[in-house]
């Protein structure tokens, strides 16, 4: 029979690693959100840029496209993520540069993801326009 200094200090250890265990899974999803969004917000800033840059729209058909439907468009298929999205854009005669700024959605209750840079997606994507000769 154990001392009864030594109740309860099953229970104590066992909440302990539940917490502990609950903290590293949390973890592990934000991280795999956060991969996620930065693979998505990559591709549609680069769709977006490269519709600019070669003037042709999201299907690929031959259309001027201005910055401002590229925009609308990446919002669009950026989802609610794309409301709180920062575009900026640079167009120059050689280049087109898109930097978008957007927050990865959160699923952690602790402060871990703003700690460890997982809660914000910042992209800058360059593409060469394409001029005929």
């Amino acid at each position: 029979m154990p001392a009864p200094a030594d109740r309860g200090t099953g229970l104590v250890a066992t909440v302990a690693g539940v917490l502990v265990f609950l903290a590293l899974v949390s973890f592990a999803a934000q991280l795999l959100v956060s991969l996620h969004a930065r693979t998505v917000v990559s591709s549609v800033a680069f769709d977006a840029a490269r519709s600019v840059a070669t003037g042709t729209d999201h299907a690929g058909e031959p259309e001027r496209v201005d910055i401002s439907e590229a925009e609308d468009t990446a919002r669009r298929l950026l989802g609610r993520v794309g409301d709180r999205a920062s575009f900026s854009w640079e167009v120059d005669r050689d280049v087109v540069r898109l930097r978008v700024r957007a927050p990865v959605p959160r699923l952690s209750i602790l402060p871990l993801p703003g700690l460890v840079g997982l809660s914000e997606v910042d992209r800058t994507i360059a593409v060469r326009t394409e001029r005929l000769r």
